[in-house]
């Protein structure tokens, strides 16, 4: 086979000279880039530790082989290795994942190691001249030749890995954090919030770093449903469920397991055929029947709320209005039995005892902090009015000290970090119309009508609400809920209001070092099937004394 050289012009690869005025002045040289040539047959151990470099030329050498330290230099975007005598290639060389080119022309290549696929960044993979497989070659040749050798290599990477096996997950640390109170009647209930990505957004373009079986409705369901039995929580609330899959699936499947659901989809839907209809995703929740009967029902499309209190905000008309995402809520009334076990005494005579689970599912963008602190406001707003009416029309009478007769578990993918706006309005009880997420747009007389406090309490200039919110994951208790390439942070949210709820425990985070240890660079994964982490949480909500029993001292209370 004639040897063909292979041209790539780099504007990157331009040299400066430092002259000697720069160099008697004390200039430092600030190179990422670095070229090897001359006939070299083995490289220094020292090229690892240059860890800086982010373009590497060592083509038109005599290397036979290529070290597994390679890897090492975890910010290469550039690796030029032709036309050398390379036989075969380290498979560490696939964690290389900020690789864009990937140069391996006239070599003696005759196999590719599965791993390679898992370059998901690459742009330029250069094969030329090297004796490997016509069914290589092949895939190679074709349009977008890169791109679907790379598909190829890793969605068989499966059947390879058994030589360097990918332990499942360790099981997730159970964290205590308070102790029951013995003192006072009590129902403790368990909560799941979890978003299990949609089956139309979970592509290879989103997510170049999973084989596409991986990413598969069919093979991820399975593992999905599995997360939430495992977990056996009293409540589920779950963001990014698809229509279809809510009715023929996720409903089906936990109807077997006790549960009763409500879900609604994003406000498009209404718009659509039915056929379009059904891959519409939203949000449901889903409680035991065995402990909760549904009461009340509801869904709060954020859209409409924008276009029916724009008051002349084009920012609302404009920003808000236009996003379709959606909140529900569904308003529980505990059965005695859940009471009388977790009591552990009987409190015949009380009132009913009623729990507002509310869910939504807030902008995605980063650039519209605005929209996902809007909503937010509107969502709270939406709950208070709902308690509010609920409290009235079924004549619940509020405990003496509580702003609230009915307590609130509120779980969201917020799309917001902790440190946003959203998350300082939820836990603070309000936060100023000057915040910085409003990006300094015109929203401040729109926003009065969603001040839970009322229209006229806004001449401080902040938009506050009553509950008072605590989140059940504090102090960096999950260092992620969202778990990509491209960004890891926290997003999703369980709060509860105080002091009617007390939080015992969660399911602490997946263990950051089998992360690191298996390259896993981002989610979802053959083992993990969401880009997020579900969060889990055992909550104990004080009761009110039965009229029965007041004045009355029960055994062991004070």
């Amino acid at each position: 086979m004639p040897k063909e050289k292979y041209d790539l012009s780099d504007t990157r690869r331009m040299y400066t000279i430092m002259s000697i005025e720069e160099a008697n002045s004390g200039k430092k040289s600030n190179w990422d880039a670095l070229e090897i040539t001359g006939n070299v047959r083995s490289l220094s151990s020292t090229l690892w530790s240059l860890t800086h470099l982010t373009a590497l030329h060592i083509s038109d050498n005599c290397l036979s082989r290529i070290p597994p330290d390679i890897a090492k230099l975890h910010n290469l975007v550039f690796l030029d290795l032709s036309s050398n005598k390379i036989r075969s290639l380290p498979v560490e060389l696939g964690n290389m994942v900020s690789l864009r080119d990937l140069l391996l022309n006239n070599n003696q290549l005759r196999v590719l190691p599965f791993e390679l696929g898992k370059l998901f960044q690459l742009q330029t993979l250069g094969l030329k001249g090297n004796p490997l497989p016509q069914e290589i070659m092949c895939l190679y040749q074709e349009p977008d030749g890169t791109r679907r050798l790379l598909n190829y290599l890793l969605d068989n990477l499966a059947g390879a890995i058994k030589r360097i096996p990918t332990e499942q997950p360790p099981s997730r640390n159970w964290i205590m954090l308070e102790k029951p109170d013995r003192t006072r009647p009590t129902a403790h209930l368990t909560v799941m919030c979890y978003n299990v990505l949609c089956d139309k957004y979970a592509t290879r373009q989103l997510y170049g770093y999973c084989p596409s079986w991986a990413l598969n409705w069919s093979y991820r369901k399975n593992a999905i449903m599995q997360e939430i039995l495992s977990c056996n929580a009293d409540i589920v609330s779950l963001q990014e469920v698809e229509t279809e899959q809510y009715y023929n699936y996720f409903l089906v499947e936990l109807n077997k397991q006790g549960y009763d659901g409500f879900f609604s989809p994003k406000s498009r839907a209404r718009t659509m055929s039915e056929s379009d209809r059904k891959h519409v995703d939203g949000c449901a929740i889903f409680y035991k029947t065995e402990k909760f009967s549904m009461v009340q029902k509801h869904t709060v499309e954020f859209n409409q709320l924008a276009m029916a209190n724009s008051e002349g905000s084009e920012a609302m008309l404009n920003r808000v209005m236009t996003k379709d995402n959606i909140g529900v809520a569904v308003l529980l009334e505990l059965k005695e039995e859940l009471m009388e076990v977790s009591s552990g005494k009987s409190l015949y005579g009380m009132e009913k005892q009623l729990l507002l689970v509310a869910n939504a599912h807030m902008h995605w963008d980063p650039e519209y902090s605005d929209v996902k602190l809007v909503q937010t406001m509107m969502f709270l707003s939406e709950v208070k009015n709902i308690i509010d009416k609920a409290s009235r029309s079924l004549k619940i009478s509020a405990v003496s000290g509580e702003t609230s007769s009915i307590p609130l578990v509120l779980c969201a993918d917020l799309n917001s970090l902790p440190d946003s706006g959203v998350v300082e309005y939820l836990s603070t009880g309000g936060v100023d119309c000057t915040h910085k997420d409003f990006k300094e747009l015109r929203y401040i007389d729109s926003l009065t009508n969603f001040n839970c406090n009322g229209k006229n309490s806004t001449s401080n200039g902040r938009i506050t609400h009553g509950f008072k919110l605590k989140s059940v994951y504090e102090n960096g208790l999950m260092p992620y809920t969202n778990y990509t390439f491209d960004f890891k942070g926290v997003i999703d949210y369980i709060f509860c209001s105080k002091p009617q709820l007390n939080v015992l425990g969660v399911l602490g985070p997946l263990d950051t070092d089998w992360l690191l240890e298996n390259h896993i660079s981002g989610c979802p994964h053959p083992h993990i099937p969401s880009d997020h982490f579900s969060l889990f949480a055992q909550l104990e909500l004080v009761l009110p004394y039965p009229p029965s029993l007041n004045g009355v001292h029960l055994p062991g209370h004070r």
